[in-house]
């Protein structure tokens, strides 16, 4: 039966540390979906990154590519030119970088997209919010968590207006 999987494909097992935040985020919000992490560069290792992606596409599992490459992105590009399914850039070094990595990971020829998200988390999201459109669970599951970040909110707010309160009362006490 086919599987909903992220793909995390990383240019370098540096980048482990930072993709590792992919499926920790999927773990802690109790997201249904597999995620799978690899290493292959566009630069050094073509022909590795063009097997495993066969694979990948072979394997008849519903595909989001998660590409997490530092310097030159053509990793994302690369991925994006060989598979019909989506691809979301998450550099590790965008912080670093600004945007020249935007422009690295994302300016692509025409018919070639590649989405960019800065956070591994908010990737991670990404990639659920597109698998939640055609699967009830993950919509339930994407729906509960968007929940849980509203509650957060309208508690933070709460917590706010009592500590701002008490403030103005000792204000007027003295």
């Amino acid at each position: 039966m086919p599987e909903e999987k992220i793909v995390v494909l990383m240019g370098s097992p540096r980048d482990l540390q930072f993709a590792a935040k992919i499926k920790d985020f999927l773990k802690k919000e109790n997201f249904s979906v597999s995620c799978v992490y690899d290493v292959a560069s566009a630069h050094r290792t073509p022909e590795k990154l063009l097997n495993d992606l066969k694979e990948y596409e072979e394997s008849g599992d519903s595909l989001v590519y998660i590409t997490v490459a530092g310097l030159s992105d053509a990793l994302s590009g690369v991925v994006a030119g060989y598979t019909r399914f989506p691809v979301v850039a998450c550099p590790p070094d965008s912080g670093k970088h600004g945007g020249a990595k935007v422009f690295s990971s994302t300016a692509m020829p025409r018919g070639i997209p590649v989405a960019y998200v800065v956070k591994p988390e908010n990737a991670a999201l990404v990639a659920v919010r597109i698998f939640a459109i055609s699967n009830p669970e993950l919509k339930e599951q994407l729906d509960k968590f968007k929940q849980k970040m509203a509650k957060a909110v309208y508690e933070g707010a709460e917590e706010v207006k009592k500590i701002t309160q008490k403030k103005d009362v000792n204000r007027l006490a003295v």
